[in-house]
């Protein structure tokens, strides 16, 4: 009997170890997962075709992708402890994804107009632009009315085409930038209307461009994130990160590095 109760013991006692070094790695496995799940995603909308804002580089900020807007987008997911994960589509596209919930943000050098405000919630603004008029070294445009009559070109969705509709002229529309300024640089145009830093990118890299400005016709313009009106966890993480990067200098320095590199 004595005998029969020490094996009995014994066998309680293996039970018990096995027991608590089953529930010790089970606690081990919970924490870890809790800990990966902490990490979360970011989706951010955008149209690489707007440098210096977005672009597709070799070494880019985010994956391929480069840019103001980029840094500002790593730098919002870092301070939210998430990753930022591009997608890049057509420009009159990020909206109607943005809806859909196919992306999270919409972050595109996108102009905060009351049309789109009935779409979509604005972050706090990061940038202010304006538009201008990119012609040929030799043209005659020196202010936004001799563009009547021209032949003027913008890129579909941008703040430009907003602003010639409104000047009655008649335009033609491009997906692309680069398409645009190419129909410029061809003489199949005399005009290309688009923000100014990004017509600076455009004059560099073509010969026999210049930039004409017009205050009186095109007036400032805010860019800011969009997200969806029934997300505003994410909007008011936008707006503090935001916030701390234009405190901090942030913006400013990411667009004082980005110009310099359009200048040189």
């Amino acid at each position: 009997m004595k005998m029969m109760k020490k094996v009995l013991a014994a066998v309680l006692a293996l039970t018990l170890v096995f027991a608590f070094a089953g529930c010790g790695k089970k606690e081990t496995t919970e924490s870890s997962s809790t800990e990966a799940a902490q990490k979360s995603t970011i989706i951010f909308g955008t149209n690489a075709e707007f440098a210096p804002f977005e672009y597709v580089s070799a070494n880019g900020v985010i994956g391929q992708y480069d840019g103001i807007d980029m840094c500002i987008a790593k730098e919002i997911a870092a301070a939210n402890n998430a990753e930022a994960k591009i997608e890049n589509m057509e420009f009159d596209s990020l909206l109607v994804a943005l809806k859909n919930k196919q992306i999270d943000a919409v972050i595109a050098g996108m102009t905060v107009t009351n049309e789109r405000k009935q779409e979509v919630n604005f972050s706090t603004p990061y940038y202010t632009a304006t538009q201008v008029m990119i012609v040929k070294e030799d043209s005659t445009i020196a202010k936004a009315s001799d563009m009547k009559d021209k032949k003027i070109c913008v890129i579909q969705g941008y703040t430009g085409e907003t602003c010639v509709k409104k000047l009655g002229y008649k335009y033609e529309s491009f997906k692309k930038g680069t398409e645009a300024v190419m129909e410029l640089v061809n003489g199949k145009c005399d005009v290309v209307v688009i923000d100014s830093a990004t017509a600076e990118k455009y004059v560099k890299d073509n010969k026999g461009l210049k930039i004409v400005k017009d205050a009186g016709a095109f007036g400032a313009e805010e860019y800011a994130i969009a997200v969806n009106k029934d997300n505003t966890e994410l909007l008011n993480k936008i707006n503090s990160a935001i916030k701390t990067m234009i405190e901090n200098g942030k913006v400013s320095e990411f667009a004082a590095k980005y110009a310099e590199a359009v200048a040189e």
